[in-house]
This record gives structure tokens, sequence and C-alpha cells, in this order.
């Protein structure tokens, strides 16, 4: 007799190696969007599900001239529009701000990183007046929610201080730095960061975050794949024909033109969250669950990626910009260089498709298509698994295009979940058409965690499994930058298979992509 879900016995994985510890949690650029939006109301949220340790203290690094108690009341507001737990008592805030405190500090000036050290190892008196404690935990763990260009002065200043790890020597506690995207803008920048970054700290010790990574539905790609006996020996290129990773959205830019027109949809998505999804999608199984094994499997993907050359890169790759076109609401939107701080006569991406092939056994020959655009008709995430067509006998040869190819698609957002498509009888006549099994996260689960109360959480604990590694890095910038330069070489105003740059409207369907 087939059972329910919920009479079925739970596997918990959680050994206990893996727990948030007691951590001076140090935000730099605590003012700023990322901390307000992010970053504190998913500290809050672990707070209320009694995932935070009670001895942790958070900091907020920051130029404005605020005390702790005006910074507070700025959190709480933030955390009360932002957090899943926004309906919170006052009891619950006064508990959680009682741990937060202000240190007013350029970010690149030495006294202020003093002051900081001194907190952190129990120097500080005016710190312990103010906190009531005497002392610190040993541990430290400093986010840096500030532009990349402030990433290299705060890991030399942090290590000026004697908060570093590069040589050694922490105190008798850990010392942790995460870093946020964009890791360099090419690879040569990004191994110039690196460089910096491993004069301060040690590889080990650095957290390169990727918020795709957090997502639970991107997580479910390893126990999908690797838990259930149907699917892993069909992983493979006697099975599947084709993989497509899209990320699509209905907004355009906004107001990030700044940024972005020096990015790109390229530099901006495929560098990181595309390629990592396909690491994990195609990855082969670890020794074991340790993040090094998880890692080391990653990067052999990566390294089994051909190195092509610009002219093979042009004929596997599409890029577009949206003009002036319509949004979701039906209203006029504007087209990209309409969009503040974007040059009038910019060539930037907004769309980019690019098709790879991995070099090993298990995908050799299989094509894999990576896919990410603004400003269409549809925002979806997902991961789609093309598997190959029955052999041309019974059905297939009767019905030919028409007996549709089974589908595995993986949606990370909205409707996370997967289906299944397969073909089945129709009933009372003889014919066949295409149906799906369909499984729904939101049917199975109250809520689905914010990503970045598991990667705070993962980060305090020293998991770096869902964190990304130098040389993971340094590997898809190469593919990134063959791809722009191929881009450069060529005429923007030339076919999509030379390298031109497609003008799409806002509001276009997602287009085909096959190249």
């Amino acid at each position: 007799m087939i059972g329910t879900s919920e009479s079925y016995p739970l596997c918990n994985l959680d050994n206990g190696a893996f727990s948030p510890l007691p951590a001076v949690f140090v935000v730099f650029g605590a003012t700023g969007d990322l901390a307000h939006r992010k970053i504190f109301p998913a500290l809050f949220d672990l707070f209320v599900g009694g995932i935070l340790p009670k001895e942790l203290v958070m900091v907020g690094f920051a130029r404005k001239p605020l005390d702790d108690f005006a910074y507070r009341a700025d959190l709480k507001q933030s955390c009360s529009k932002y957090a899943r737990q926004g309906n919170f008592s006052d009891a619950q805030w006064a508990e959680f701000a009682s741990r937060i405190f202000y240190l007013p500090s350029d970010l690149d000036d030495l006294p202020g990183y003093q002051r900081l050290a001194d907190i952190i190892e129990g120097r500080s008196a005016v710190f312990s007046a103010q906190s009531g404690s005497g002392s610190c935990p040993p541990n430290a763990l400093f986010y840096l929610a500030v532009g990349p260009e402030y990433f290299g002065t705060i890991a030399e200043r942090l290590g000026q201080v004697g908060l570093g790890t590069a040589q050694g020597d922490s105190g008798g506690g850990w010392r942790r730095l995460v870093v946020e995207k964009p890791y360099g803008r090419d690879g040569v920048s990004a191994k110039a960061l690196t460089s910096i970054l491993h004069n301060s700290f040690a590889e080990k010790d650095i957290y390169r975050i990727d918020h795709y990574l957090g997502k639970e539905t991107v997580q479910n790609l390893l126990y999908l794949r690797f838990a259930n006996s149907v699917f892993e020996p069909v992983w493979n290129r006697n099975h599947i024909e084709s993989i497509d990773i899209s990320v699509f959205e209905t907004e355009g830019i906004g107001g990030r033109g700044g940024y972005y027109d020096s990015a790109g949809a390229a530099r901006d998505m495929l560098q990181n969250h595309l390629i990592q999804l396909m690491c994990l999608t195609t990855m082969e199984p670890p020794a074991g669950l340790d993040p090094e094994n998880i890692r080391d499997e990653k990067v052999k993907v990566l390294r089994s990626i051909s190195r092509y050359k610009p002219g093979d890169m042009l004929a596997r790759s599409r890029r577009g910009q949206y003009i002036r076109g319509v949004d979701e609401a039906g209203s006029e939107a504007r087209g990209y260089r309409e969009e503040a701080k974007v040059r009038s006569d910019s060539t930037t991406e907004t769309f980019v498709a690019l098709r790879v092939e991995l070099d090993n056994w298990r995908f050799s020959g299989v094509p894999i298509r990576l896919m990410t655009g603004k400003a269409f008709s549809s925002k979806f995430s997902q991961i789609v698994i093309h598997f190959r067509r029955p052999p041309v006998a019974l059905f297939a040869a009767q019905c030919g295009d028409t007996l549709i190819h089974n589908a595995l698609t993986i949606r990370i957002q909205p409707d996370e979940g997967v289906w299944l498509r397969f073909n089945a009888k129709v009933p009372g006549i003889p014919a066949i058409k295409a149906s799906e099994l369909r499984f729904s996260y939101r049917e199975v689960a109250d809520y689905m965690p914010e990503a970045y109360e598991r990667l705070i959480a993962d980060a305090l604990a020293g998991d770096s499994t869902l964190f990304i590694r130098a040389d993971e890095s340094e590997r898809a910038w190469e593919i990134v930058d063959t791809l722009e330069a191929a881009w450069n070489s060529s005429d923007a105003s030339a076919s999509q298979e030379n390298g031109g740059l497609l003008m799409y409207p806002a509001g276009s369907t997602v287009p085909e992509f096959s190249a």
C-alpha cells in the first residue's frame, strides 16, 4: 500500500557537525540597502526561529553619524517590512535589538577598525558598559555589504588590526569574511582581489556568496539526483538530449544603471548564478557531504568545459537589449538606453544565451543552454532536463514529433517545485497525449526560508558548501571573459549569429535558442 508523505520516515541529515556558533557579526555598509532589506531581516528571522545563537552580538559599521538607539530604530522599520516574521511583538524586538550596536567610521579609517578590534577582543570598556557584558564571543564574522571597490580595503584594514587569519592566529576563535557579488569584473580583477584578500584571510575563511545557492529549490538538486535511484541511472548522455537553465525577469534594470551598464547580463548573471546551477545539475556524485567534496566536483565540471575560441563563442551565443515596449501591467515601459545612468549609445546586453558542452564521460555531446534576460513577458527561474525520444518503434514510429519528449523541470521560482512530463494514453480512444506529475513545495511546507537565512546560518556554522571557492570563480570568469572578448571584436549591428545585438521590445516573449 502506498502511504501519504506524512507517513514516510524522515531521514535527518543534520548530525550536529554544523550549527551556528556564538560570534560577533559585523556588517560593513550597515546603513545600506542590502543590510536593511536582506541581512538584518534574515538575522531576525533566524532569531525568532531559535536558530541564532543567544550570545551573538551584531555590530553595524558605516559612516553615518548614528548611535545604537537610532540605528536600532532604523532596523526595526526594515525588519517589520522585510522579515518573514513581520508581525513581531515589542518584546521580541527588544530582545533582538539589545544585541545590535553601531560603530560609525569611514570604511578606510584605520582608527575605526582599531575600535572594532578592541570590541571583539574585549578591550573596550565603553562597549562593555553599553552591552552590559564583560566580553564578546571569541569568534567574528565580517560581512562585506558594500560596493566591490571596498572589498580589498576592508580586508586589508582588518588584517592590519589583527582581525585576519592569514597569519594563523585569531586569538582562540575563528574569523570569517563573507564577500558579496560582484567578485571582480573579469578574471584578472577576480584573481587580483583574491590575492588581496589572501594577504589577510586564509582561503578557508573566505565565503563568496551567491544568494541563488541559498534557495531551497537549488539545494534540492543534490537531493533529487542522488537520493533517487529513478533519476541517477538516466542522468547521462545516453538518456539526456539537452539541458536548459533559464533565469528571466519581467522588470528592467530599475535604478541599477550605473552598475549594470558596466557589467551586463553575462557578468551579472551568467558568471555566477547560471554557471553555479549548471555545476550542481551536472556534477558527479561527491565522495561525501563534506563541503570540499561538493565544491571539488563543481570545479571538475568547470574544468571540463572546452576552451572555446572567440569565433566559436559567437556561434554559440546570442545577446540582446530591450527597447521601449510594455510592462507586465500593459503600461508603456522604457527602453534600456532610456534608463537612468545608461549611455545613450550603450551596447550592453540585457539578454544573453550561451550553449556549452562538457568534455567528460557523463555529458559529452549534450548541449547545455544557459539563458537569462530582463524586461520579458514572463518571470521564472528553472532547469529543464530534456530526455531523448524513445526508439523509432511502436509509438515513436507512428507519432513522430507529436510524441513529446519526457522532461524534468526543476522550478526555482516562482511556483517552486518539480514536475515530470510523460506520455500517457487518452481515456476512451487509442491516442497518446503528454501529461505531468507535479510536486509543489508550497503544498508540503508552511514556508520557504529566505536564501540569506540559510547562507548566514551556514557562515556562522562554518559550512562552506553553498559558497564559492576561488578556483570556481576564476574558471567561471574564463568562460565569460572569452564571451565578452568575442562580442567586443564583433559589430553590434551584425547578424545575431555573428555577435550582433538583438533589440527586443520590453514585454517580449522569451526567445527560442538552439544555437
